[in-house]
C-alpha cells in the first residue's frame, strides 16, 4: 500500500510539472581515458546550473561512480532486478544533491533476462525521464550489443577521449560503430587530457575532420579537458575535482564545457525525439 502510494503521490507530480529529460550516452572507444570522471564532473556542474540530473553508472561490474565520490551505495541497478525494487529504492544522493545509480556486480549483461525483466526496467525508466532534466550513462568502456542498445536508444551520445593515437583510433572506432547502426545519432567528443589548451584543441580539430572526412558526418566539439594532477589527487581523495578545487584549470574547463553545452545549445538538443523507450525496444527486438 505504501509502494503504491507513493508511485501515486509520483506520477501526480510528473503531470504537473512534465518534463522530457534527455539521455546522454558518455562513451569511450577504450578504458582508462577518465570517461567516468568526466561524466561525473559533467554531471556535478549541471547540477550547479540548477539542472536536475540522474547518473547512472551502467558500467555493470567494473562501475566506480560511488567510488569516485567516496561513498558506499546501499542498492545498486543489479537489485532493482533481483529485487524487484522500484528505481526510486535504488537511487542514491551525492555531493550537490546528484541523483546517482551504482552499477554493482553479479549481473554481467544488463539485457540477458527475460521479457517480463526488461518490461519491468521499460516501465521504471518511463518515470525517471519525466522527473530530470538530464539522465546521463556512465558507459562501459567499447561496444557489446547489449551497452550499444542502450547508446542507440540514448538522445546524444557524447565520446571521451585523449590526444593518445590509440585512444583517437579507437574513438574513432566507436563513433563509426555507432553510426553503421544509427546514421543519425547525434555525436559529441570531448578531449580528455591536453598537454596544452592549444595541443589539446588542434587534437580536437584533427579528430573532427578525419571523422568529417572518412565517415561522413559532422560531430560536436564540446571542448578539451588539460592534463591536470588535481585529477589524480581527486580520485585519491574520492572528492570530485569540481568540488575539491573549483579554480583548478579542469574545474575551469568543465564548467567551460557544460556553460557552452546548456547555453548555446545545438540543433539536436531542441528537437523532439523518440522516448528512450520506444527506442530501446526497437533495437531489443532487432537483435
Amino acid at each position: 500500500m505504501h509502494d503504491q502510494a507513493a508511485s501515486l503521490r509520483r506520477q501526480l507530480a510528473i503531470s504537473k510539472d512534465p518534463r522530457q529529460g534527455r539521455t546522454i550516452a558518455v562513451v569511450s572507444g577504450k578504458g582508462g581515458v577518465g570517461k567516468s570522471n568526466v561524466a561525473l564532473n559533467f554531471s556535478l556542474e549541471l547540477l550547479n546550473q540548477d539542472k536536475k540530473v540522474l547518473l547512472l553508472d551502467l558500467d555493470v561490474g567494473m562501475g566506480n561512480i560511488d567510488i569516485l565520490l567516496g561513498l558506499h551505495s546501499e542498492k545498486t541497478i543489479v537489485d532493482m532486478f533481483t529485487g524487484h525494487l522500484s528505481v526510486h529504492d535504488i537511487i542514491e544522493t551525492g555531493p550537490r544533491g546528484l541523483a546517482y545509480v551504482a552499477a554493482g556486480s553479479g549481473l554481467t549483461d544488463l539485457f540477458m533476462m527475460d521479457q517480463e525483466k526488461r518490461d519491468y526496467f521499460y516501465q521504471q525508466y518511463d518515470e525517471l525521464v519525466n522527473m530530470y532534466d538530464y539522465i546521463i550513462f556512465d558507459m562501459g568502456a567499447g561496444a557489446t550489443n547489449d551497452s550499444l542498445s542502450l547508446i542507440l536508444a540514448s538522445d546524444e551520445c557524447v565520446v571521451v577521449t585523449t590526444p593518445e593515437p590509440t585512444s583517437i583510433t579507437d574513438a574513432y572506432g566507436m563513433i563509426k560503430h555507432i553510426l553503421n547502426k544509427q546514421r543519425n545519432m547525434p555525436i559529441s567528443v570531448i578531449m580528455n587530457r591536453s598537454a596544452s589548451v592549444k595541443s589539446g584543441y588542434q587534437a580536437l580539430d584533427r579528430f573532427q575532420r578525419v571523422v568529417t572526412q572518412f565517415l561522413d558526418v559532422e560531430i560536436q566539439k564540446l571542448g578539451i579537458l588539460p592534463d591536470d594532477k588535481i585529477v589524480s589527487t581527486a580520485v585519491i581523495r574520492q572528492i570530485p575535482y569540481v568540488l575539491l578545487n573549483e579554480k583548478a584549470a579542469v574545474s575551469k574547463a568543465i564548467k567551460e564545457i557544460v556553460n557552452n553545452y546548456t547555453s548555446y545549445g545545438t540543433e539536436y538538443q531542441q528537437q523532439k525525439s523518440t522516448s528512450f523507450v520506444t527506442k530501446l525496444k526497437q533495437f531489443m527486438m532487432e537483435r
